[in-house]
């Protein structure tokens, strides 16, 4: 069993650097994109983001199948040069979607955005499967997982701190908003392309994998997925954490310009906030050890959701609004750590449950949930806008600002407490357990329990 190198963990968490400077543009500044500058109505930009993140979380299991059924190719194995090479596809694709036709009628825009994204989320998912599937062939040994899962959040948390102080600046830089978003979008790319570039270099796949030369077969799919408990608790759990992660996210730019006055503000307040999280990853894996990725996930859920509480309830004054954002974004930075590692944990579940080893599928069935989870806070904060009558670039209600505190507050704290209660009461794959498992499959021992 490898223990992995500081230069492999480094490498391997700038994946998901470089993933964070495409993929979080969209979640928090599309929608902004699509109301305020294309002019597209709040309710159809919200439509956006539920039908395509539907169609993007079924490309998932299609490109883990895909991915699965590749046989090894040379030194750099299954997973990293359709990682490498969709990360280029997507990067330009990034770009294209913060673009809009010259001249286009509203109905026109709307295609335009809905075609985009679609096909933006197609390549995100030939992207991020074979990287989320990169972590089970790196290492089986515990704390390994737990330090891959440690830097791959603080990379992506490192992302969106980085964007989040840099993107709207870039964008406001130049005087029309139509040409800023694209430029500012091929700046974040290609930062996204070059850590991509670094990962695939410096990691490799070593865990040593026995498939069968039959084609993965739809009852194969199902097979993974539908008896892996842990994993269909990860799926559960992830529906409500990661929704209420990006509703966050996507929200925040609206609150700071229309509640708080300013929209500058955006960048200050995300460098606190944000920033105080990546301070929190590091301490992952040394609570991991202490307590148990479970435990380490609930006392996360724990703290966000009672931070999320007391801001909603509290006069919003920025000083306190800012360090209670800041606790939150500290404890939700837990759990969506520890996942990763949980992720690498049903792989190798799954393989001593059916005798099959199916990472693609595997990932790709738990991604499923993220992009569900995705679709709900995209469309959530376009329906949301409008049932609380949003109107781009005027001075919001009262009424109004009550509902963007409550969107960017109220159901983060709801979603979080069913995590929290999710993961505690279902999921049954302690780290001792799986140290079990992890032995058995070591010494050819299966029990081989299928559908």
């Amino acid at each position: 069993m490898s223990k992995l190198t500081l230069k492999e963990k480094i490498s391997y968490g700038l994946g998901d650097f470089g993933n964070g400077f495409m993929f979080d543009l969209g979640q928090a500044y599309l929608l902004k994109f699509y109301t305020d500058v294309c002019g597209i109505a709040s309710t159809a930009a919200g439509g956006i983001f539920l039908f395509t993140k539907v169609f993007d979380a079924f490309m998932d299991p299609i490109a883990g199948i895909a991915i699965d059924s590749r046989k090894n190719i040379g030194k750099n194995g299954r997973f990293k040069p359709i990682m490498f090479f969709s990360s280029i596809l997507l990067a330009i694709l990034t770009v294209i979607t913060f673009t809009t036709p010259v001249g286009a009628s509203a109905h026109q825009k709307l295609i335009y955005g809905y075609a985009t994204y679609m096909i933006w989320g197609l390549m995100y998912s030939f992207t991020n499967v074979p990287y989320g599937s990169l972590a089970s062939v790196m290492t089986q040994d515990v704390q390994d997982r737990a330090n891959l899962a440690s830097f791959r959040q603080a990379g992506s948390v490192s992302a969106l701190l980085i964007t989040g102080v840099a993107f709207m600046p870039i964008v406001t830089h130049f005087s029309d908003s139509k040409v800023g978003f694209p430029i500012a979008a091929g700046i974040m790319s290609l930062v996204g392309v070059i850590s991509f570039f670094i990962t695939f270099k410096n990691t490799k796949e070593v865990v040593e994998v026995k498939r069968s030369n039959e084609k993965v077969r739809p009852k194969d799919f199902a097979n993974a997925v539908f008896t892996n408990k842990p994993l269909l608790t990860l799926i559960l759990m992830t529906v409500f954490s990661i929704s209420a992660y990006n509703i966050k996210t996507s929200m925040m730019v609206y609150f700071c310009q229309y509640y708080l006055g300013n929209a500058a503000l955006l960048s200050r307040t995300n460098f606190f906030t944000i920033g105080s999280s990546i301070v929190a990853i590091l301490f992952i894996p040394t609570l991991v050890k202490k307590l148990g990725k479970k435990r380490t996930a609930i006392l996360g859920f724990s703290m966000s959701f009672i931070a999320d509480g007391l801001n909603f309830i509290l006069p919003v004054h920025i000083v306190s609004f800012t360090i209670l954002m800041a606790i939150s974004f500290i404890g939700i930075a837990l759990p969506n750590g520890a996942t990763w590692a949980f992720v690498s944990d049903v792989i190798d579940y799954g393989e001593w449950h059916t005798g099959e080893r199916r990472e693609g599928i595997t990932y790709s069935a738990f991604n499923f949930s993220r992009k569900i989870a995705q679709a709900i806070a995209g469309s959530l904060s376009g329906f949301g806008l409008a049932l609380i009558g949003y109107v781009p670039n005027v001075k919001q209600s009262a009424q109004t600002l009550l509902g963007m505190k409550g969107l960017l507050m109220l159901y983060p704290c709801i979603a979080l407490i069913i995590a929290a209660i999710v993961l505690g009461v279902l999921y049954g794959l302690s780290d001792k357990k799986y140290k079990d498992i992890v032995a058995d499959l070591q010494a050819g021992r299966y029990e081989k329990k299928t559908v």
